[in-house]
């Protein structure tokens, strides 16, 4: 019997990966197009920098939250429902949340908000295992990331570059009626998915499943620990960057975000390279950049932060690329295999929230040198603890490891 999944360059494979480019896109510019307008926001809500920063947290841990009642809701409404939901209600919120009244409405919006985008990482994937070949699986998952990527990118550049002439609240209108457009486009083009839902397994089970695995429990660790220092780091940025001696505006802060590009570029290149080296030893070799690109930003000249800003962001997407193709290589055959990725993404959202949060503690007692040095503290973590598990699966230039 011939696989009913479509193939590369038939019309349902080209409508699955705009839809889920779309999806991508509306998703990542709704969850962080607050980022580079933090420092105006907490003048607004006359907020320190340690509780704005929930301004992002809120929202991802609700991802967190979200994925994965979302996941598993799926397994009984079906795929392509439930994203449809998510989308359409994380649409709506987000269409609120420019006009929060006061601090704390606004943190309730996006928390909210946060559960309902979770459907998508939860999802995006699987969806697409279940929509396009096995053979075109990875050009498509590659078109959704390319997404996330750019609908990081945009929804900051957007929203900053409209907050000094008009309002923060304008800019993130802007970006919320921008991913409203990308959601209509995702609902109107998602095909149904060809293949039947699969029979489940318990979820307290899968979950224990996995945690019980060592391999996979220091992929979860990294995810909470990798993801928390990026976004720390990238939080606390904008308040370092508005201060003397530099001084720069919202509109200026925001393109600084163009180092996301190096992201875009990392993820891919990694894998290249892993074609001859042992991913983990490319996964340590991005923790290394990602530290040494950190450091750089202790630096005074604004060319040097700005060029370890690149570093930094290439690093992290490098190793996340890894650790995010070995949580599926690690429970291949495995009972829970198919919550393993749900729970990576639990643990790469709430890492986000909590350290997140640390961060801007670390920056209130200690400036830029104390989020620095919280964020360097969780990438040697992280990477110690892939070490030692690599070493316990055969080395590091093991292919399995």
């Amino acid at each position: 019997m011939s696989d009913p999944r479509a193939d590369r360059g038939t019309p349902e494979y080209r409508r699955a990966l705009i839809a889920l480019f779309c999806a991508g896109l509306a998703t990542f510019a709704q969850m962080y197009s607050p980022q580079g307008l933090l420092p105006q926001i907490a003048r607004e809500f006359e907020t320190g920098a340690g509780s704005i920063s929930w301004i992002i947290g809120a929202t991802t841990i609700g991802v967190a939250l979200g994925v994965l009642p979302w996941a598993r809701l799926s397994d009984h409404l079906g795929r392509i429902t439930t994203i449809r939901w998510a989308a359409a209600a994380a649409m709506i919120l987000g269409l609120l949340v420019p006009f929060a009244p006061n601090f704390e409405t606004m943190i309730v919006l996006r928390g909210i908000e946060g559960i309902a985008l979770g459907g998508l990482p939860a999802l995006a994937v699987t969806t697409l295992a279940e929509t396009v070949s096995p053979r075109s699986l990875g050009a498509a998952v590659g078109g959704y990331v390319a997404g996330t990527t750019f609908g990081g990118l945009i929804g900051r550049v957007v929203a900053g570059s409209l907050a000094d002439p008009v309002s923060w609240r304008f800019g993130l209108a802007a970006v919320a009626l921008l991913a409203a457009a990308a959601t209509i486009a995702f609902i109107v083009l998602i095909p149904k998915t060809a293949v039947p839902l699969p029979r489940t397994t318990p979820l307290p089970r899968a979950l224990l499943a996995n945690l019980r695995n060592p391999a996979v429990l220091v992929l979860v660790l990294q995810a909470f620990l990798l993801m928390g220092g990026f976004v720390a780091a990238y939080n606390m940025l904008a308040f370092r960057l508005e201060q003397d001696p530099y001084a720069l505006s919202t509109l200026q802060i925001s393109w600084l975000f163009l180092a996301y590009l190096a992201g875009a570029v990392a993820s891919n290149l990694v894998w290249r390279i892993a074609r001859r080296i042992a991913p983990v030893a490319v996964m340590l070799a991005s923790l290394t950049v990602m530290l040494l690109g950190l450091l750089l930003t202790l630096t005074e000249p604004l060319a040097a932060i700005v060029v370890g800003l690149v570093l930094f962001t290439g690093g992290f997407f490098g190793a996340h690329s890894i650790a995010s193709g070995l949580i599926g290589r690690r429970t291949a055959g495995l009972s829970g295999a198919s919550q393993a990725p749900p729970l990576y993404n639990l643990a790469y959202y709430a890492g986000s929230s909590v350290l997140g949060w640390v961060g801007g503690l670390a920056f209130v007692a200690a400036g830029w040198a104390g989020t620095v040095a919280m964020v360097a503290a969780a990438i040697l973590i992280s990477g110690t603890l892939e070490w030692v598990q690599a070493k316990s699966r055969g080395g590091i230039g093991s292919v399995d490891a």
